[in-house]
């Protein structure tokens, strides 16, 4: 006998809020009794803007068994006629540099994970070769030379694991439908495709594979999958397209992108019928790679090309009850007074700027100002006006320490409104340098000095000295002198990022301190000073800066997990010797002021950064 709930279903429940992310399920059904309306759960499809490749290219390598949270893209071109043999691995957040591949190609294959990859064929450009028919294979840090592919070719894609895949399509001077698979040592011929194509969608693994659009005369809708022996006719994708991205498996699958003309639709795959999904591209675009990485819930895609050039951009599709919101600045209320070369310190939502230089023809400041996180009030003015001071602690509890232009070495506590001269100073006058950690516990290193002997005389320098609240104590020296770095972390746990040697310095080298000695570790993705960060030696942040001389300011922005750097949201605004509430850990971010250089000018800009966030969105059901 049918029971109660089978004949008569179950009763909405009556919520005064929504369901939380934990406790929402799909198709859940509730009263919201506070709003007075129905609601419920579905599924939502989006795509969301994630940190830019370090180079932009497109027709590169994808490991496309990856997740959305770990994968790798290698080779590929950049700018014309650049062919290159980098590889970015990504973490869910940014790009970060693995090991570069043995041979630069771009239209080349892959399969594999981001620990377990395969490489194969490509165009390698001027090589006397021609079309590639070499392989290599990546263990997570480096590519190691396998058995070639025959023929050689360009334009395919490839579908599996390290030690089973198979390569199929592509153009070796005519369109092919010739497939190979792979053992984990050796490509071998077997049966062809139905169609053959070049430039097109291949997701799965070697024994369920799918094949969708692609290039033949005339470019192409058609789809198939391949079982491990025979490929058989799908059902067509509702639009013709190449260089299409995808992701997915043979049977649930997303393609996106593509051309001609450059496309931001996007189909997905149930194992029979293809549906125009509501995701697009915010970027319109082609040719990402031999494809992309992930599930048909959760992919992503990078890099292409569009009219008229190459592009970085990285786009995350996902499909689940939540809304994703990609990590970004935004901006926040203006300071009262534009500068650059000033201390900062605190957190997004309790900052503080110390000093610093106006900018020709203004002078040297010694105002002060907080942030609640809406918006800066002048509080306090530091005894000494000067710039290029360096800073850490809290709103309540800082320490502004040393500086420049006149290089002096007062040391002054702020307790949130007021500043006080300490009785004590720094072993060195210095100023650009780093200090991380607390009011009582601090550590004080590199800069720019004019001092004279036992220091080292005008130039950058890599003394360090820590800090007890009593006094100051010279450490052992960091690795590499260097000033305008950015410092990150505590007393016993640091890091000091970028910065170089001269007034205007940049570079990419990182140390780490832990208490007792410096130790240089990665480098930075590119070479950069004069930028702002914080964080701690973990999770470090830094943002803007300069790549070379005053004229080469940047936007971009990084993460370091305590091992390797990544590609993070650049900032709106491009600005050099800008601040930065340095306690925020890499979730979160705020910084403040700096420089433009032509005409050269103090700004008194500030951007709050925001890290990604999950949540689940619940749709007021109507009658409609």
């Amino acid at each position: 006998m049918a029971d109660y709930n089978a004949i008569k279903g179950r009763l909405v429940q009556t919520l005064s809020s929504d369901p939380t992310l934990a406790s929402s399920y799909e198709g859940q059904v509730w009263y919201n009794s506070t709003e007075g309306v129905l609601k419920g759960l579905v599924q939502l499809e989006a795509f969301t803007s994630s940190a830019s490749l370090g180079t932009g290219r497109y027709q590169a390598m994808w490991a496309g068994e990856g997740t959305q949270n770990a994968t790798l893209l290698c080779s590929g071109r950049s700018a014309a006629p650049a062919i290159v043999n980098l590889t970015e691995e990504y973490n869910g957040s940014g790009w970060s540099a693995g090991g570069n591949c043995n041979n630069a190609e771009n239209s080349c294959a892959g399969f594999g994970t981001q620990t377990a990859a395969i490489k194969s064929g490509g165009y390698p450009g001027s090589d006397p070769d021609g079309l590639a028919t070499e392989s290599e294979s990546y263990n997570g840090t480096a590519w190691t030379s396998g058995n070639a592919i025959s023929p050689g070719r360009q334009g395919h894609v490839g579908a599996g694991v390290e030690t089973a895949g198979v390569i199929f399509g592509g153009n070796d001077g005519t369109i092919l439908n010739k497939t190979e698979e792979f053992d984990g040592t050796n490509f071998s011929n077997v049966n062809n495709m139905n169609t053959g194509r070049q430039n097109l969608s291949g997701v799965g693994v070697q024994t369920a594979a799918l094949a969708a659009g692609g290039g033949t005369t005339p470019i192409t809708n058609a789809a198939e999958s391949y079982d491990g022996t025979n490929w058989t006719t799908l059902a067509s994708m509702n639009t013709a397209r190449q260089g299409l991205g995808g992701f997915g498996t043979s049977t649930s699958a997303a393609v996106t992108g593509g051309s001609a003309p450059y496309k931001s639709a996007t189909e997905t795959w149930d194992g029979t019928t293809w549906s125009t999904s509501p995701a697009t591209l915010a970027t319109a675009r082609a040719f990402f790679g031999d494809c992309g990485a992930g599930s048909s819930t959760a992919g992503i895609v990078a890099g292409g090309i569009i009219s008229p050039g190459v592009i970085a951009i990285t786009e995350e599709y996902n499909k689940s009850l939540n809304v994703f919101t990609a990590g970004a600045w935004a901006s926040g209320s203006n300071m009262n007074t534009g500068r650059g070369r000033m201390g900062g310190f605190g957190i997004q939502t309790a900052a503080v700027a110390a000093g610093g230089y106006i900018g020709p023809p203004g002078p040297n400041t010694n105002q002060g100002e907080n942030y609640n996180g809406t918006t800066w009030s002048v509080s306090g003015s530091p005894s000494q006006t000067n710039n290029s001071q360096n800073a850490t602690g809290t709103q309540t509890a800082g320490i502004l320490i040393s500086g420049g232009n006149p290089y002096v070495n007062v040391v002054q506590t702020y307790n949130g409104s007021t500043y006080s001269t300490a009785p004590f100073s720094t072993n060195t006058r210095r100023g650009n340098g780093g200090a991380c950690g607390t009011q009582t516990a601090g550590l004080f290193f590199a800069g720019y000095s004019s001092t004279t002997p036992p220091h080292t005389g005008p130039g950058s320098n890599g003394w360090s000295e820590e800090y007890d609240g009593e006094g100051f104590t010279n450490t052992n020296l960091m690795v590499t002198g260097r000033s305008y770095v950015v410092a990150a972390g505590s007393q016993t746990a640091a890091l000091s990022a970028g910065g170089g040697n001269g007034p205007t310095p940049s570079g990419s080298v990182c140390e780490e301190f832990d208490g007792t000695n410096w130790t240089t570790v990665n480098n930075m993705p590119t070479t950069t000073g004069s930028g702002a960060g914080g964080g701690t030696q973990t999770a470090a942040w830094y943002a803007g800066g300069s790549t070379g001389g005053p004229g080469t300011i940047t936007t971009a922005g990084y993460t370091y997990d305590g091992t390797n750097w990544s590609s993070s949201p650049s900032l709106g605004t491009s600005r050099y010797i800008l601040s930065a509430a340095d306690s925020a850990p890499n979730t979160t971010g705020l910084v403040f002021g700096g420089f433009i250089p032509s005409p050269f000018t103090g700004m008194n800009n500030t951007e709050e950064f925001t890290g990604e966030a999950v949540v689940t969105t619940a749709s007021t059901l109507t009658t409609s």
